[in-house]
């Protein structure tokens, strides 16, 4: 910190010496001169572009889509594949010939609250044992209550 005289010299008694702060910043622009010269020559080397000639197309990629099939379970154990009523025995045979289509259909697996687990968990081994990967359950969303003032 250095010391001054604003009155232009004229005290010499030296009573209204008055304090004067200077803000050394050689080192902070000395710190970020060094910091530039970094980023300068490492911002090159972050770019992992790598140069192409890829060809033109018109058309967009088709994309296939999965068929979703829906096995629901009623109250009284009944399965039903979509809309049609099926019997445990035939489901192994649609299970093998759904599998073996390319993509693989999703399995949405939708059952009444009241269905015994034991029904489900065999419809899912047997899903599995066909080598079916995509098994997912649908359930409702619960109704939301009214809002409280």
């Amino acid at each position: 910190m250095g010391f001054g005289q604003f009155n232009g010299g004229n005290d010499k008694a030296g009573k209204h010496l008055l304090p004067m702060a200077d803000i050394n910043v050689t080192p902070m622009v000395d710190v970020m001169l060094v910091l530039l010269v970094i980023f300068i020559i490492t911002a090159p080397l972050l770019t992992h572009a790598i140069k192409l000639d890829l060809p033109k197309a018109h058309a967009g990629a088709a994309q296939e889509r999965p068929e979703t099939i829906t096995l629901s379970f009623d109250a009284r154990g009944q399965l039903y594949w979509n809309q049609d009523k099926i019997e445990l025995n035939t489901l192994d045979d649609r299970l093998l010939q759904i599998a073996r289509s390319e993509p693989q259909p999703e399995l949405q697996l939708r059952a009444d609250k009241s269905t015994r687990y034991e029904i489900i968990a065999q419809v899912m081994s047997a899903a599995q044992n066909h080598g079916l990967a995509k098994i997912g359950f649908v359930t409702a969303q619960p109704a939301v209550p009214p809002a409280k003032n």
